[in-house]
């Protein structure tokens, strides 16, 4: 145990605890089903009070690090990490609204230009079936009006996800779950789009599925970009007349 921790530093004590005990898990010398060592063990090589070494385990317990159970056999548990924790920041800035519709465009610009890029590169057969079967959902909704915008959205929402799985990479399709798990907040508020933006959307879409399945990677990143900043530029329009 004494190679996994050290005396905490006194003057930041509290957050020197949670701090070892998350590099700890992070780095992989506790495992997922590890139980960590007992509280009597953990005060005397951290030097730390009862009271210090619990408010930080329940800090750990809150970031889905550990899990705290109780009665014969119980202690603190290391968890499985999972795509949660990962994008747990990233959920938190959206949900609250810190970043600004620019700051959210510009990293989506980058981020999904990439992962459509990618998609271009490793799509199979069945995932362009899929990303087609996606294009007629899309295309049904534009045909049945604005009022159905909500529908069309959802869509959308779909086929930029179907892209990021497409990579098989974890990272983007993380990243990309959680922004799209709450963009919605931002569309609530900004977002207005008639007909012809609706169709304007649906041949985006289109484009970006035909490059996808030509395998034009460098016209698919820029269709996706235009894309994301298309969106963008209905947002900051309306910003700017809820300010006017």
């Amino acid at each position: 145990m004494s190679v996994l921790f050290r005396a905490a530093k006194q003057n930041r004590i509290f957050e020197d605890v949670v701090d070892q005990i998350q590099e700890a898990i992070l780095d992989g010398r506790l495992q997922a089903g590890d139980r960590l060592p007992s509280e009597r063990e953990l005060k005397g090589v951290l030097q730390t009070s009862r009271s210090t070494l619990r408010e930080a385990l329940r800090v750990l317990e809150q970031k889905g690090l550990i899990e705290i159970r109780l009665g014969m056999g119980g202690g603190a548990i290391v968890k499985t990490l999972n795509e949660d924790q990962v994008t747990e920041s990233l959920d938190l800035l959206l949900r609250s609204q810190k970043a600004s519709l620019n700051h959210l465009a510009e990293f989506r610009e980058g981020v999904e230009g990439d992962v459509v890029a990618i998609a271009a590169e490793r799509a199979t057969n069945s995932d362009i079936e899929r990303l087609r079967s996606l294009l007629d959902e899309a295309a049904a909704c534009v045909e049945r009006g604005v009022e159905h915008l909500d529908d069309f959205l959802k869509v959308d929402t779909e086929l930029h996800l179907t892209f990021a799985y497409i990579t098989e990479n974890p990272v983007y399709i993380s990243v990309l779950k959680s922004i799209h798990d709450n963009i919605h907040r931002y569309y609530e508020i900004y977002l207005v789009m008639d007909q012809p933006e609706l169709e304007e959307n649906l041949r985006d879409l289109e484009r970006i599925v035909s490059a996808v399945e030509d395998r034009n990677t460098p016209r698919a990143r820029e269709l996706a970009q235009r894309h994301v900043q298309r969106f963008n530029q209905y947002m900051s329009r309306q910003a700017l007349e809820m300010q006017a």
